[in-house]
């Protein structure tokens, strides 16, 4: 195996915590049955995605509306309550993190699915966000994991060999995607994992 140089991290579930539960569940007034209902049927993962992709928020709002008016109210509030869903930092993740940075020997950068309309409100409240030498925010290139361009738009800007890096997700269908592209990947879980994994790879920490 090729000495590792590169680590690659994923934010939301990595080292964001983000759940529509922390707004959704007191509307709901506890009701999960019912709340998960209108995610899985109204404000969908895969419709939250487009915006990640790149999609305008007020128009994929409009046109939700648009299709379950009876449901306006709770549709407006996925991206107008959308801060409140954004919980605190991984510390245990952010710890490893800082660590790789001040060891120098690697690059590392962020590789995120992330609606570029909402991104500056994490940039603002997240410090070690400005860390990275860079983040690649899927809204911002109007694609997202797990397609291969993102993969391979990351690893051309920052001047990345695939076998000498490693992605870091908690979805698995991104790892499987970045395992094609000849990347090393964990899946994550939990930072006290994590940190087991990189030493397994003979990352310094």
């Amino acid at each position: 195996m090729k000495t590792i140089d590169t680590i690659i991290f994923d934010l939301g579930g990595v080292l964001i915590d983000w759940n529509p539960e922390y707004v959704y569940l007191d509307v709901f007034n506890g009701d999960r049955e019912k709340m998960q209902w209108f995610f899985d049927n109204v404000c969908t993962h895969e419709w939250n995605e487009n915006q990640d992709a790149g999609y305008p928020l007020a128009k994929a709002t409009e046109e939700r509306v648009a299709l379950f008016p009876e449901h306006e109210e709770l549709i407006r509030m996925f991206y107008g309550r959308w801060e409140e869903m954004l919980g605190e930092a991984i510390e245990g993740t952010v710890a490893i993190l800082k660590k790789l940075i001040d060891h120098e020997d690697y690059k590392v950068v962020a590789l995120t699915n992330w609606s570029h309309e909402t991104f500056p409100i994490a940039l603002e409240r997240f410090d070690f966000l400005h860390w990275f030498e860079g983040i690649v925010v899927s809204g911002e290139e109007k694609t997202r994991k797990p397609f291969k361009d993102i993969y391979e738009l990351t690893l051309n800007r920052f001047n990345i060999e695939a076998q000498r890096a490693i992605f870091i997700d908690d979805n698995l269908r991104n790892i499987i995607a970045a395992k094609d592209m000849g990347i090393n990947t964990i899946l994550f879980n939990t930072p006290e994992k994590l940190e087991e994994e990189l030493k397994a790879f003979n990352i310094q920490l």
